[in-house]
């Protein structure tokens, strides 16, 4: 699995995490290769892992029982903690849910701990995002020069990802208009109300890992190549959250668009019922006149149902072409 490079229009695993667990520890000098066990400054690379193993974890490294729990709050927002030498880092990365999912697109929580020689990251959903980085961490060959380096290339591979997922809801807002262009139907509309709330948890969560970065640059120690990989995040974290809103923004308009088309569309045919309404009405009033229980000088005309029934057809026919000169049927 570490080989594989992900699809990224393949839907993620379901927000229900425990579908695989893998523990993998990974030596990161002079390239990213699997080993079989713990090693002074290797990575550990955890995925949603069980209760046993988040146990065997605190244990065996001492970490601090709260940073686990944090991790797998769904909730969590991006920020950093330091705790008895222990640094904390949560990430918003990119998830796709099923697709009858209420919001397809969102965001979990990425955890890295770090102290010493000993590097750990957990994520409770198995994500393409960290497939990918490891495929193309193999493919570079060099590694990470050290745990900073490393840091800074997970926040660079979310934002890439980021711009990934909203390709592919472009794509999806694209084809709904397509299908509101032929016909204006619920299932459209429910599709691009949903695309609304996940832009809305990227949003939220690309401007927490902004805030995050430029937190963590007087935090860790950068050198120069740091400061070159985190320009480069800079440069794509900001295309991602412009993308957003550039995104955000079309899809509300778009909405608005089309309330405002079924609002008009409603009023068209409230306006053709109460013509109707009323051309039905008159000659109705007509057979009402005739039908009173009164004298009306017409009782014994054997032409008087026929008289009826003629002065009510011409007063709808005249009704009709009044309402369509009026262009109000």
């Amino acid at each position: 699995m570490a080989g594989k490079t992900a699809n990224p229009l393949a839907p993620e695993s379901f927000f229900e995490r425990r579908i695989s667990t893998m523990k993998t520890y990974w030596n990161t000098q002079g390239g990213l290769s699997q080993i079989s066990e713990w090693q002074p400054n290797c990575w550990i690379q955890m995925t949603c892992p069980t209760e046993e193993e988040q146990q065997l974890l605190e244990e065996q490294y001492n970490i601090p029982d709260y940073f686990l729990p944090d991790i797998s709050d769904t909730d969590e927002r991006a920020r950093y903690e330091y705790d008895d030498g222990w640094m904390l880092i949560i990430l918003r990365i990119p998830y796709v849910k099923e697709v009858r999912s209420r919001t397809p697109y969102t965001t979990v929580p990425l955890g890295i701990i770090h102290k010493r020689d000993v590097t750990i990251t957990v994520c409770y959903y198995e994500t393409n995002m960290m497939i990918d980085f490891v495929s193309y961490q193999q493919k570079r060959g060099v590694g990470f020069t050290d745990y900073v380096d490393m840091i800074f290339r997970l926040f660079l591979s979310s934002a890439v990802w980021y711009l990934k997922r909203l390709k592919q809801i472009s794509m999806l807002i694209d084809k709904a208009k397509r299908n509101l262009d032929r016909e204006v139907n619920n299932e459209s509309l429910i599709g691009l109300s949903r695309l609304q709330d996940s832009l809305t948890y990227f949003n939220t969560s690309i401007r927490g890992n902004e805030n995050l970065l430029s937190k963590l640059k007087f935090k860790l120690q950068i050198d120069e190549l740091d400061a070159d990989l985190i320009e480069d995040v800079n440069i794509e974290m900001t295309q991602a959250r412009e993308t957003t809103s550039i995104y955000s923004n079309i899809l509300e308009s778009t909405m608005d668009t089309y309330q405002s088309i079924i609002n008009n569309n409603m009023n068209t045919i409230m306006r053709t019922l109460t013509s109707v309404t009323i051309i039905l009405m008159l000659p109705t009033l007509v057979a009402s006149f005739f039908g009173m229980n009164l004298i009306n000088g017409m009782e014994n005309s054997p032409m008087g149902f026929a008289i009826a029934i003629i002065l009510s057809v011409a007063i709808s026919v005249l009704s009709l072409l009044v309402f369509r000169h009026k262009r109000l049927i």
